[in-house]
C-alpha cells in the first residue's frame, strides 16, 4: 500500500510536468481570451444549430439512438474528476508543505485552500489540475448535445450553465483567483459519484429511490456558499486575498446560476406532487451540476 501510494503521489503531484507548470497564453492551449470567447460563441451556436435542424428532419418527440456513448460518456467524465480530485488533493497538501513558511502567520492550511496570498501566481502543482480542470468543462458540454438528440430539448438553463462553468474555470487560471482549489476538490468529488450513478443508470441497473442527482446538487452548492462566504471573511480580515475582482464577478455569475437552478428546484418538487418515480418526473435528474 505503501509503494503504491508513492507511486500516485509521484504522478499525480511530483511529477516533473506538474511541478514546473505555468499558465502562459503561449505554452497552455486553450489560455487565450479569444480561445475562450470562440468555443463558447461555437457551443451555443451549434446546440442551437442541431436543435433546429432536427425539428426540420424529425417528427417532433421523435429521438435520436445514442447507443452506449452517454455511459461512455459518464464513465469518462466520473473517472476524470475522481483523477483531478485526487490529483488537487495530493498536490494541495504538497503545496501547504512547502509554502506554509510564507503564510503560516497569517493563514491555517485551510485558510490557504479559501484564499490564496497575494501575489499568487497561476504555476505549481494545484494550477496543473486547475488547468485540466479547466479544459474538461469542454468535455462536459457534450451532455448538451445528447440532451437535444434523446430529448429533443434545448435547455437554456444547461447552455449558460455550461458557458459559465468555462469561463469561470478560466478566470480562475488568468487571475490566480483564490478559492478555486477547493472549489474544484468539491466540485470533482461530487461529479465523480454523480457521473459514476448515471453510467450505473446508463447500463440499466437500478435507480436511487429519491433525487440523487438533484440532492448532490443542492449539497454542493450548499457548500460553495458557505465557502464563498469564508473567502470574503477572509480577504477584510486576514490582509486579502489574491484574485478577489475575478472572485467578485465569478460570484455573479454563480448567484445567477444559483437563482435558475433554484427555480428549477421548486418547479421539479411541484411536479413531484403524487407523481414521484414516474419517467418524466425523474427527468429532472438529468438537470447538470
Amino acid at each position: 500500500m505503501i509503494v503504491l501510494y508513492q507511486k500516485l503521489t509521484y504522478w499525480l503531484s511530483e511529477h516533473p510536468s506538474i511541478v514546473t507548470f505555468r499558465w502562459s497564453h503561449t505554452q497552455s492551449w486553450g489560455s487565450t481570451w479569444s480561445f475562450l470567447f470562440t468555443s463558447i460563441a461555437l457551443y451555443l451556436t451549434l446546440s442551437t444549430f442541431l436543435h433546429l435542424l432536427l425539428g426540420l428532419i424529425l417528427r417532433p418527440g421523435r429521438a435520436v439512438p445514442l447507443g452506449p456513448i452517454p455511459a461512455i460518456h459518464s464513465l469518462s467524465m466520473s473517472l476524470i474528476s475522481a483523477t483531478i480530485f485526487a490529483g488537487t488533493l495530493l498536490s494541495a497538501a504538497s503545496e501547504i508543505r512547502e509554502t506554509r513558511w510564507f503564510w503560516r502567520r497569517s493563514k491555517t492550511p485551510f485558510q490557504w485552500l479559501l484564499c490564496f496570498p497575494l501575489g499568487t501566481r497561476p504555476s505549481g502543482r494545484v494550477f496543473f489540475w486547475s488547468y485540466l480542470y479547466y479544459l474538461t468543462r469542454f468535455f462536459h458540454m457534450l451532455r448538451t448535445f445528447f440532451t437535444i438528440l434523446r430529448r429533443r430539448r434545448l435547455a437554456s438553463f444547461q447552455l449558460f450553465n455550461h458557458s459559465i462553468l468555462a469561463f469561470t474555470s478560466f478566470l480562475w487560471l488568468e487571475f490566480s483567483q483564490s478559492f478555486q482549489v477547493l472549489s474544484i476538490i468539491l466540485t470533482t468529488s461530487v461529479y465523480s459519484v454523480v457521473y459514476g450513478y448515471r453510467f450505473w443508470t446508463a447500463i440499466g441497473l437500478p435507480s436511487a429511490c429519491f433525487p440523487f442527482v438533484l440532492n448532490c446538487q443542492i449539497l454542493l452548492l450548499g457548500c460553495n456558499l458557505v465557502c464563498h462566504v469564508g473567502v470574503l471573511l477572509l480577504h477584510f480580515f486576514k490582509g486579502g486575498c489574491h484574485g478577489i475582482g475575478a472572485w467578485i464577478f465569478n460570484s455573479v455569475l454563480n448567484g445567477f446560476v444559483l437563482l435558475l437552478f433554484l427555480k428549477f428546484y421548486v418547479n421539479n418538487m411541484q411536479s413531484r406532487n403524487g407523481n414521484y418515480g414516474s419517467d418524466e418526473v425523474n427527468k429532472g435528474e438529468d438537470k447538470d451540476v
